[in-house]
């Protein structure tokens, strides 16, 4: 009956469509039969339809390696054609479109038939369980590894990370009617507290250490590493790769994941077989990358693809009202939210939620023991919109919605289910180091080892000052257009921007430059950064140098403490353990931080920001059922929190879940023979054409 519904009201669209598009017509011989005119609508739209469910995913797959936002643009061409074809198939030539009109009379009925579809199967609450149960039962029989007789399969933990979610924003949040799901979860039963990052409060570092065990030698979001003359950059996939090795590496182990486990969205893939949106395997190329087919399993079925473009516009036109809105009020701080960042935005907020939010719904019903995804939407908006308002409200009740959703289908999945919800860091608000000083921290470093600046950063107070502190330092009168001249035959110093942090090396300098040869390449560099007021502090060479030179040794760790009594407790452990990494930079900057305000300065243009201490940007939060055993109280880093978690699923799933290579070896040799049937979800997500995902956006 739904699919007659369907077919139906496309029909109906058809109709209508063509009376009101003049270059779109559906018509007899004269023009004049009504009758004839609907019977090759039904035509069109049944074949249309027809066309969508089997032609459509073999065009996905064929374009599976074209980039995610391209593919997006290509829907509308796409089903544009399709329909091409379907008015070709109608007899005697009744149907006729010029190819532009082609592709909105597509875009229409696609929308109009996902959103009957979608009503009449949601809004139908008794119609939704008994497909969710038939879905879950078909899922049911294609197990892995069966329950024994009489006994039931343990249940599976759902790790869901909302990313850049402080503590104290889930709380308000919650409180406030902002996420009515996390709220009604906290009062019938979920616990929630809060958890402090490393130095290196950003995806990178915490998720690396949450999905595989280790942090170590992760300073920043950015670094430079001279052994290799490579910049590491977290979020890109070769460097992804590369600290994904590293830390199997260090840690012997596969991950947290490793024992039937699916990783979405994440940058790391924790040992996961089942992968969708996995940024450490998106650069390899073969049938054992499986990353990108989460975007096939998405994007196969035709309403999906034109639902999430149609979204994905209406999120970029709501960025832009947003950012216009900010400008006119006169919003500050406010940084540039341009250029290409509404399509990024949207990305985030639409594309990736839906394509992940599908994949997990598919593990569940899959009966999946572990499952981590990452849900990017709040960090996305919070970066150029601060870290609360409005824009950032409305990205948490949609995060929100989709709890919900998730809980439902939970209901129906073969084996039961306990949600997680974490963060890996938060945001902390405040003007961006630019913004406030008028020069990048580049310009001041470059200031500071006496290297040509631009006129606007020379002219401001920041930049005249470091001048003057050069020609001092080389005993040199200041003159009235006097320039610092570099040395020849060196290398310009590498700075790179995370967040609050940033990273200072120097390329020409083997291994780790020395606090005495800085000061004496650069004998102003240090009073530089040390004395302007938008730096907190540095680390040079196992030194923690404050505001007016103050410094103290961290083998003094009660000293560096007080020196970063600001920062609060364990600021001096957390930098101490940077300090010992083989690949910590020369020198490392860390903003200013006002404890009254909780504000920091990014290096980078955000007004919401996260990479280093200061603020909530360290406070983490962690959300588990009251039924699992409560951690420690005061989980301090990543790996404190990567142990937690594997001791809930050891005591979930009993010996089945490894700690380390021998045990996963041992556990794998105890499992039954796999079943020889493919499974359903192989691709890496259940298409939602099984299970609506609902459109929370529009």
């Amino acid at each position: 009956m739904r699919v007659l519904t369907v077919w139906a009201v496309s029909t109906l669209t058809m109709l209508v469509l063509a009376g009101i598009l003049p270059d779109f017509r559906l018509q007899s011989g004269d023009g004049a039969d009504i009758t004839q005119a609907g019977l090759a609508a039904a035509w069109g739209a049944g074949a249309f339809g027809l066309l969508s469910a089997l032609v459509w995913p073999v065009l996905v797959r064929a374009l599976l390696l074209v980039p995610a936002l391209v593919l997006g643009l290509l829907v509308f061409f796409l089903n544009g054609s399709l329909l091409l074809f379907a008015l070709s198939l109608v007899p005697s030539g009744q149907g006729r479109a010029a190819p532009e009109t082609a592709v909105v009379v597509a875009a229409a009925m696609s929308a109009v038939a996902s959103a009957t579809s979608t009503a009449l199967a949601v809004r139908d609450d008794e119609a939704y369980r008994r497909r969710l149960y038939r879905l879950a039962d078909r899922r049911r029989r294609r197990q892995r590894r069966p329950a024994a007789p009489g006994r039931e399969p343990p249940p599976g933990l759902v790790l869901l990370q909302l990313d850049g979610v402080g503590y104290g924003v889930l709380r308000e949040a919650a409180a406030n009617g902002t996420m009515p799901t996390a709220g009604s979860w906290l009062e019938s039963g979920h616990r929630v507290m809060p958890w402090r990052t490393d130095w290196s409060s950003q995806t990178g570092a915490s998720q690396l250490g949450i999905l595989h065990g280790t942090t170590f030698d992760v300073p920043a979001f950015r670094w430079y590493e001279k052994d290799t003359g490579e910049v590491m950059v977290c979020n890109r996939p070769t460097s992804a790769a590369e600290l994904q090795r590293r830390a199997v590496a260090r840690t012997g182990d596969g991950g947290l994941l490793t024992l039937d486990g699916a990783s979405r969205g994440n940058l790391f893939s924790g040992g996961a077989d089942q992968l969708a949106l996995v940024l450490s395997v998106s650069a390899r190329r073969g049938r054992a990358n499986r990353s990108r087919a989460g975007y096939f399993a998405y994007f196969s079925d035709p309403a999906n693809a034109v639902r999430t473009a149609l979204s994905f516009t209406a999120e970029v036109g709501r960025e832009i009202g947003q950012s216009v809105r900010a400008r006119l009020r006169g919003d500050r701080p406010r940084v540039s939210r341009g250029g290409l960042y509404p399509l990024i935005r949207a990305f985030a907020t639409v594309v990736e939620r839906d394509v992940v939010t599908a994949a997990v719904i598919g593990d569940m019903l899959a009966g999946r023991a572990a499952v981590y995804a990452d849900l990017v939407a709040y960090d996305e908006v919070a970066h150029h919109s601060g870290p609360r308002g409005r824009d950032t409200d409305l990205v948490l009740a949609r995060l929100d919605r989709t709890l919900a959703l998730l809980a439902r289908v939970a209901e129906h999945a073969p084996r039961a289910y306990r949600i997680v919800l974490l963060s890996d860091h938060g945001q902390s608000p405040g003007e961006t180091f630019l913004g406030r000083y008028g020069l990048t921290l580049k310009d001041l470093v470059r200031a500071g080892c006496g290297l040509p600046v631009s006129r606007r950063a020379g002219r401001t107070p920041s930049g005249a000052e470091a001048r003057t502190a050069v020609l001092a330092a080389l005993h040199r009168p200041v003159e009235e257009g006097d320039e610092a001249r570099p040395r020849p035959g060196r290398t310009d110093p590498v700075v790179l921007p995370s967040g609050n942090l940033a990273v200072i090396s120097f390329p020409d300098v083997p291994g780790r430059a020395t606090r005495e040869w800085i000061e004496r390449a650069h004998p102003a560099l240090l009073p530089t950064l040390a004395n302007h007021p938008g730096i907190g502090f540095l680390l040079v060479d196992g030194h923690v140098i404050g505001p007016g030179g103050a410094c103290a040794p961290l083998s003094d760790p009660v000293a560096a403490q007080e020196l970063l009594s600001a920062y609060g407790p364990g600021a001096a452990e957390a930098v101490a353990r940077t300090d010992a990494f083989p690949h910590v930079p020369d020198i490392m900057v860390n903003s200013a931080y006002d404890p009254a305000t909780g504000e920091v300065h990014a290096f980078e243009e955000q007004i919401g920001s996260h990479g280093g201490l200061g603020g909530e940007q360290g406070r983490a939060f962690l959300m588990w059922p009251a039924d699992l055993p409560d951690p420690e109280s005061g989980l301090v880093g990543a790996e404190a929190v990567h142990r937690l978690l594997r001791g809930w699923l050891r005591e979930a799933d009993g010996p089945q879940v490894p700690v380390g290579p021998a045990g996963r070896a041992e556990a794998e040799s105890a499992l039954p023979p796999q079943d020889p049937r493919p499974r359903l979800a192989r691709g890496g997500m259940f298409p939602s054409a099984g299970v609506p995902v609902q459109d929370e956006s529009r």
